[in-house]
């Protein structure tokens, strides 16, 4: 229903303006990623929140124009942006693990001058927000949120392909395969099988196998997902960490999380919706949050009141 209700009706955005940056990668060389900043003009606020998309999203995803709006609304300023390839670039294409887009741009210029950094992430930018804050987060991370993130990244893409979610399935690859499009395009990146295999491909963990891993140098897919899933490193969260489900959530399945949740680490904060989906909620939804109805006024307002 939230993308439904994006699609009829846009979202009034804050005025915002381009940004950019560059990271250097070992294999890809020179990655230039892309975002939105919203700045409030006349106050100069010292807090900004950095909203990172879901799998086969980018920065113009409903769910990110909502943080964006939510963060405007409380007065500071917010950077959504475009992992590498989501803005069709063709530079390189990312993995659930990698936080060193995330990375590259709270250090970039543009955010250096803020004392308070709030990363937010959905869905698999969740899962690589859940990550920078069990590792050495930038100190001016005082606190993080990740809504609708999935865990164990095994069990999640077993999940996504069964019969019954292809048009989950469907939605995620036929993304994923524009931006690899858009890699071959460019040519810079060489792709570890012929495109037209790329695009052939039927299933997330067969995707997962032939392109991802190969490109980041795991041994294959189950190397890949024992290294990459989050679940086993969240003991070490080194920040207060607020992480929001969905009991209905049609992607991210609410016994994967549970079963991935063994013990929950000290600095995890755990809220379950009985509303909403995979990254949509309703606009009056409560977490029993301080702060406005709806998820990312009540996320922003956690974020904050986290802040020393």
């Amino acid at each position: 229903r939230p993308w439904i209700e994006a699609q009829l009706r846009p979202l009034s955005l804050p005025p915002w303006r381009l940004w950019s940056t560059t990271i250097q990668d070992s294999v890809a060389g020179t990655i230039r990623l892309t975002g939105a900043l919203h700045q409030i003009p006349a106050q100069g606020s010292d807090t900004v929140v950095v909203v990172v998309h879901g799998m086969g999203g980018d920065i113009d995803s409903h769910y990110a124009q909502r943080a964006a709006i939510a963060a405007h609304r409380r007065g500071i300023d917010c950077l959504r942006l475009n992992l590498r390839g989501a803005d069709l670039s063709g530079h390189d294409f990312y993995h659930a693990g990698l936080t060193a887009d995330l990375e590259a741009a709270i250090a970039s210029p543009d955010l250096s001058r803020y004392r308070h950094v709030l990363p937010i992430g959905y869905s698999i930018g969740g899962h690589q927000v859940l990550h920078l804050a069990a590792g050495r987060p930038d100190p001016r991370i005082t606190a993080a949120a990740a809504i609708c993130a999935p865990l164990d990244l095994d069990r999640g893409a077993a999940d996504i392909d069964t019969p019954a979610r292809w048009p989950y399935r469907r939605h995620i690859l036929s993304a994923l395969k524009l931006m690899v499009r858009a890699v071959a395009a460019r040519g810079t990146l060489p792709l570890p099988r012929p495109l037209p295999e790329l695009l052939r491909i039927p299933t997330l963990r067969q995707w997962d196998d032939q392109l991802v891993a190969p490109r980041f140098g795991f041994a294959g897919v189950s190397d890949y997902y024992e290294q990459a899933s989050v679940a086993r490193r969240l003991e070490a969260l080194q920040r207060p960490t607020l992480m929001v489900c969905a009991r209905q959530d049609p992607m991210v399945l609410a016994r994967s999380v549970r079963a991935a949740l063994t013990a929950k680490p000290a600095a995890l904060q755990l809220h379950w919706s009985d509303r909403g989906g995979h990254v949509g909620f309703p606009r009056d939804t409560t977490l029993g949050l301080a702060g406005p109805r709806g998820v990312e006024a009540q996320v922003i307002t956690w974020l904050l009141e986290q802040r020393s």
